[in-house]
């Protein structure tokens, strides 16, 4: 870092500080996200050609009320949040070295509205999980086949009435998959599009009948796997 660069952060944590102590603004989760991702910006690291390695182990500190306050999101946040990491190592070509670490923690230093963010690297063997989050809950797609529909016949049963009793199928091998519809009554579109088979993204989103399905893929280790 320049000398030039060193004022400007240190302006920066000055004004943050000032405009924190004079109006109490909470953190908010948008926030940690911008922060994150400019995390693992500034610490890429070219290993070769094709590989930018990025930390995997995040911590982020903040003053006891904004971490209260956001540790009643639960789960979902860092969920969220590590979807949020992913998917921006994947649209600028970073790699981690192991499964993200993401977490929270309070600091007596801070105030509210402050936080500061620390990054480090933990290799480790990832095994990549694809899940489905529907009207609130998650489901972990198997390998092979799993059938999304009204029926109680379905893998994934949803209850919409707009929805056909065997609508669609995700077909997932461990590293990519296909959503298909199987002939249903109202269709099956992908971000919008209507669809017959299509490969799927992570962060796509798949909409049967009022019902909206959103497919993600997760880096996990070994130990974590269900």
């Amino acid at each position: 870092m320049g000398f030039l660069d060193s004022i400007e952060r240190g302006l920066e944590k000055a004004v943050n500080g000032a405009f924190a102590k004079t109006f109490r603004a909470g953190v908010e989760p948008v926030e940690l996200a911008s922060a994150l991702k400019r995390e693992l910006d500034t610490n890429a690291s070219v290993v070769s050609r094709d590989r930018i390695l990025v930390p995997n182990r995040l911590t982020v500190r903040l003053a006891p009320s904004d971490f209260q306050r956001l540790r009643r999101l639960g789960d979902a946040l860092l969920d969220e949040l590590t979807g949020t990491l992913q998917t921006h190592a994947r649209q600028s070509g970073y790699s981690f070295p192991g499964p993200i670490g993401l977490g929270l923690t309070p600091d007596e230093a801070m105030t509210t509205g402050m936080f500061e963010i620390s990054s480090d690297t933990e290799a480790g063997e990832v095994v990549w999980t694809a899940v489905v989050d529907i009207k609130g809950k998650r489901h972990t797609l198997r390998k092979g086949r799993t059938v999304i529909g009204r029926g109680s016949d379905a893998d994934i049963t949803v209850d919409d009435a707009g929805a056909s009793r065997k609508h669609a199928e995700i077909v997932w091998d461990g590293t990519r998959a296909q959503v298909s519809d199987l002939g249903s009554t109202n269709g099956t579109t992908l971000n919008g599009r209507a669809l017959k088979s299509a490969l799927l993204e992570p962060d796509s989103i798949i909409d049967i009948g009022a019902t909206r399905i959103v497919y993600r893929v997760l880096a996990q280790s070994k130990e974590q796997r269900p």
